[in-house]
């Protein structure tokens, strides 16, 4: 088999799972919306559709590079991925996983925080944005051009930053879980986690909740300190409890069409 062809096939398998991966997050989040608030998306149905589409167009570019990551790892040895667990010292297990997600995160909260500038926001970052509120299928639904900056920074830290296999796919779950979680338009964590010490430094969707009503601040991903250092937290949100939340769909069609970025 040549090159060019190993690479496509691992591009289109990368492709399916990352797609397959959205679609059986978003779509069992979405099932445990149905079940556990009915009627939480009444009247968005439109809006899931576009979520939807724009996501899986999304798969595909986050699935090319990954596709290309995987295809030199496994050929040519390519990135710091190690399969070894002892390759290491065990600590740095849990350390390679919190570097992961403080790398990603900031790049995360720096790339958001750029698309909120009035030009880019209307380019791109404004696909993103018409998912207000947002639902658990809305974790991918990004313009093209946003959906590249996401795509490249992790097969970018596995040439970097040594890591597990494994620690690696729990870096992966962790990003869909989060990524999904935050959307959905409920809170899954508990009120006390929430509203205690973790929660003044953990992204949840209270918080991210937040940034999509008001179309500023709450920028980061997984964490809060990027928020808090540069001034851009700006607390979390409210979901109205089950029969204000009943209502999203309708608030949804009467939110500002010509909201803006804060620039």
């Amino acid at each position: 088999m040549s090159a060019a062809l190993a690479i496509a096939l691992s591009a289109l398998a990368m492709t399916f799972i990352v797609g397959g991966r959205y679609l059986l997050s978003s779509g069992g989040f979405a099932l445990a919306t149905r079940l556990r608030h009915p009627g939480l998306y009444r009247g968005l149905e439109a809006q899931m559709r576009r979520e939807i589409g724009w996501s899986l167009a999304s798969a595909a570019i986050y699935g090319i590079p990954a596709g290309v990551v995987a295809w030199g790892w496994q050929a040519h040895g390519w990135t710091r991925i190690y399969t070894d667990v002892h390759a290491f010292p065990l600590w740095y297990l849990p350390v390679s996983l919190f570097v992961y997600l403080l790398l990603h995160d900031t790049w995360f909260y720096w790339t958001h925080r750029w698309m909120h500038q009035p030009r880019l926001f209307r380019i791109a970052h404004a696909v993103h944005h018409q998912s207000r509120p947002p639902t658990a299928w809305a974790a991918m639904s990004f313009h093209p051009w946003e959906a590249i900056t996401g795509a490249i920074v992790i097969p970018a830290l596995v040439f970097i930053v040594p890591i597990h296999v494994a620690v690696l796919g729990l870096v992966l779950a962790i990003m869909t879980l989060m990524g999904v979680g935050n959307h959905m338009g409920w809170e899954m964590f508990p009120r006390a986690l929430v509203h205690g010490p973790v929660g003044r430094w953990l992204i949840t969707a209270t918080h991210h909740e937040q940034h999509h009503a008001a179309y500023r601040g709450n920028y980061g991903l997984y964490f809060r300190f990027w928020d808090k250092a540069c001034g851009t937290d700006i607390g979390l949100g409210s979901f109205g409890g089950t029969a204000a939340a009943a209502g999203r769909g309708d608030r949804a069609a009467a939110s500002r069409p010509d909201a803006r970025p804060d620039g």
